[in-house]
């Protein structure tokens, strides 16, 4: 299972908002959705949310057995 709640709160902390992540970033609806959802996403979108927060992946996600 995924947690994405870090990556709102990283957002948050980066004064980035899901409208500048769709509009500014290209970032889809469909990726968004599945992040609020908790549901997996793809590595790049990972490696693509990470470097345009310079952040690491602990910072956005946490995976529970």
């Amino acid at each position: 299972m995924f947690d994405y709640s870090l990556l709102w709160k990283t957002l948050e902390t980066k004064r980035i908002t899901q409208y500048q992540l769709i509009n500014r970033y290209n970032f889809s609806t469909g990726t968004l959705d599945a992040l609020r959802k908790n549901k997996s996403v793809t590595v790049n979108t990972i490696e693509n949310l990470c470097l345009l927060l310079d952040c690491t992946p602990n910072d956005i996600l946490r995976v529970w057995k």
